[in-house]
């Protein structure tokens, strides 16, 4: 059976209950609309399987995508995004790398094993957060060429309608651009991370932290660089009103 059906079974017997009510209709009237109310769903409340098979369906228009034929041609496969549908926490990076595009799952390589170090300080997993890229392919290299370039604007502009979508089916709480390029991905703008992270932006009216992307990190080990991504994390910690313990608190200090 299913559920709307039950619902719609246990309203008529409500309702049955009501007329046979007879001594005392106020109070009758109002346990039947509680029971009827206590049946029916929601209509507009997400569930963790609808957004999860919405999610499934993005995923396979970008799978067969060809709106940027040279980067068609030259990935692996899509990069799509991965974690919690329903997830109260974003990260959005700029694109997938050469480990990101054999494995198809984002921040993977490097990068990603300290994204899910910091993930898990921050007292989450990676499947409590949802983690996904602007671009959903890999930028194409020169044959044989090592690392990974930029996308370009219109790349961006191109996929940007993809992310938008996730964005919009798992509602988080908060998002997280990680590095410049993702900032220049979802506003629009060409800014030096370090002039704007630190403080609350917002993104299609979701709030947005930003920070530095992990590759710097691994670039930039000193302690000082890892308390300015960890100061932000606190504050998304904060924005979330979860518990931070005095050790958070003090970490890299």
């Amino acid at each position: 059976m299913s559920e709307f059906t039950e619902a719609l079974e246990s309203a008529l017997n409500s309702l049955e209950a009501l007329r046979c009510e007879s001594d005392n209709p106020p109070r009758a009237s109002r346990a039947a609309m509680a029971r009827l109310q206590a049946a029916v769903p929601a209509p507009n409340e997400p569930r963790q399987d609808d957004n999860s098979t919405r999610l499934a369906a993005i995923a396979q228009r970008v799978a067969i995508c060809r709106l940027c034929p040279h980067l068609a041609s030259s990935r692996t496969q899509t990069v799509f995004g991965v974690g919690n549908s329903n997830a109260e926490l974003m990260f959005i990076g700029e694109a997938p790398g050469a480990d990101e595009d054999r494995e198809g799952e984002p921040f993977v390589g490097r990068a990603g094993q300290l994204l899910t170090r910091i993930i898990a300080a921050m007292g989450f997993t990676r499947d409590d957060v949802y983690i996904a890229n602007v671009l959903k392919c890999r930028p194409d290299m020169p044959a044989g060429a090592p690392g990974n370039r930029r996308p370009t604007p219109a790349e961006m502009e191109t996929c940007l309608p993809y992310l938008t979508e996730q964005i919009e089916i798992i509602r988080p709480r908060v998002l997280v651009a990680l590095g410049a390029t993702a900032v220049e991905g979802l506003l629009r703008i060409r800014e030096p991370v370090g002039r704007l992270r630190g403080r609350w932006h917002a993104c299609r009216e979701t709030p947005l932290m930003i920070t530095f992307h992990p590759s710097y990190l691994l670039r930039n080990q000193g302690k000082t660089e890892k308390r300015k991504v960890w100061e932000d994390m606190l504050l998304v910690l904060e924005r979330l009103e979860r518990p931070i313990s005095e050790k958070q608190r003090n970490f890299f200090r």
